[in-house]
């Protein structure tokens, strides 16, 4: 069932430009008869005219609505200099309204280009449909037409140019909630490596649980992969290492480990490189991201901790892909945790809290209950220093600093992180970076 309706009248012919309130009456008037719900809401794409007055442009179209008073409330029109910019603010409007399923009407001729602007400025949350506007016989107006079937593929040249189109007008935008923050860990030495843990401010991600600063975008979530860019692109610009190689793990919650130079596998939690400029990373949403630094050998690693991740030994995996394929010697090797959720907060099921209390019991609080507090930060540590790290190696702050300088509870503090577990399945999430400085 169709939640809203998108009408794109950005490139009208220019014998209908200066009847536009005609044209928007007759779109109107189709809309109310044939719509699948009463009174979806409407938006209406119009280019904006450079210098134009936007009110006054947008009160050329109070007479095509006075014929319908349940649309009123439920139309916008957006004046827009470019059909990114346009989009986008519908997008907005939409993700305000939780909105998924769009009915997109407009000329023939725009459709495989909307197409393009819909492919990188959505996910796979939203459903489009499409219907065409086509001139009528007398040229006078505009009507909804059955979708012709056939879709050309758009030139690569053409796709860039709207990709280009894309990344401008996001690059012009302000960044949200406060300045881009970056977290550094005084264990690794700043001479010899780039390395940061970001927090959620300062980038352009709207949506209340992703803003602002989402570094990682899903199927099942409303930021797209080019927002998620642009805040890279803003991380790297603060942090000064080059987006362009940048390498984050895939994620499996297990314990595969990627060696930079290598196949790649499929998919892997862990990380490491040798290869100076080149800055690898892990995301966090209450997992931990993991960096470690060898200052002796000048390599590193980062790996991606879940709980699954920390029982399957993702740490010690990513230490000793270190030590076999660059020589380290384990008691050189550095490692930080980073921000994530807390023995305060996270619970797990009974049966999974068992294989943490047969790390450690201390790793387990209330273990008789049905969802024990479990601290796989705790059980992180106990692995690691097992696998030869040394304690004085490893920051963990909840142990080694009290001012929390780098390992806070996610869940606890929403103001600087994301958190799965506190925000549900619409999540953002920050990384723990690192790099080796030429």
């Amino acid at each position: 069932m169709v939640e809203a309706v998108l009408i794109d009248l950005f490139s009208l012919p220019a014998n209908l430009q200066n009847n536009i309130h005609g044209v928007l009456h007759s779109m109107l008037e189709t809309i109310e008869k044939g719509s699948s719900i009463p009174a979806p809401f409407v938006y209406v794409m119009c280019c904006q005219r450079q210098g134009g007055k936007r009110n006054s442009e947008q009160e050329s179209f109070l007479p095509a609505l006075r014929d319908f008073q349940s649309l009123k409330e439920r139309l916008e029109v957006v004046y827009a200099l470019t059909t990114a910019a346009a989009l986008y603010t519908i997008k907005q409007r939409l993700d305000e309204k939780d909105l998924s399923i769009i009915k997109v009407i407009l000329p023939t001729l725009r459709k495989d280009l909307m197409k393009v602007y819909i492919d990188h400025l959505f996910t796979a949350v939203y459903q489009f449909e499409f219907e065409d506007l086509e001139v009528a016989s007398d040229c006078k107006k505009l009507q909804v037409a059955e979708p012709q079937s056939e879709e050309q593929i758009l030139p690569t040249q053409d796709v860039a140019l709207i990709r280009n189109e894309i990344q401008m007008y996001l690059e012009s935008l302000p960044s949200l909630n406060g300045e881009l923050t970056i977290l550094r860990s005084s264990l690794i030495p700043d001479d010899i490596f780039l390395h940061g843990f970001t927090t959620r401010t300062g980038g352009i991600s709207y949506i209340p649980t992703l803003s602002s600063c989402n570094l990682f975008s899903s199927s099942k979530r409303r930021d797209p992969q080019i927002v998620v860019k642009e805040n890279l692109r803003r991380l790297a610009n603060a942090a000064g290492f080059n987006p362009e190689t940048f390498h984050r793990v895939k994620i499996d919650h297990a314990n595969a480990v990627c060696i930079m130079g290598k196949t790649e596998p499929d998919s892997y939690d862990g990380i490491v490189t040798n290869q100076k400029g080149v800055t690898i990373a892990a995301p966090g949403a209450d997992c931990i991201p993991v960096l470690f630094a060898d200052p002796v050998r000048k390599a590193c690693g980062a790996a991606h901790s879940g709980w699954k991740g920390t029982l399957l030994g993702v740490s010690m995996a990513t230490v000793n892909a270190m030590v076999s394929e660059y020589g380290c010697n384990v008691k050189d090797i550095l490692v930080v945790l980073g921000p994530s959720v807390g023995p305060c907060c996270y619970k797990l099921p009974h049966e999974s809290a068992k294989e943490f209390h047969r790390i450690d019991p201390k790793c387990v609080r209330l273990f008789d209950s049905a969802s024990p507090y479990v601290d796989i930060r705790r059980a992180t540590r106990i692995l690691l220093e097992s696998g030869g790290i040394l304690p004085e190696n490893i920051q963990d702050d909840s142990v080694t600093d009290q001012n929390h300088n780098i390992t806070f509870c996610t869940a606890c503090h929403p103001d600087k992180f994301y958190s799965h577990f506190r925000d549900g399945t619409n999540f953002g999430t920050q990384i723990g970076f690192i790099s080796i400085k030429d």
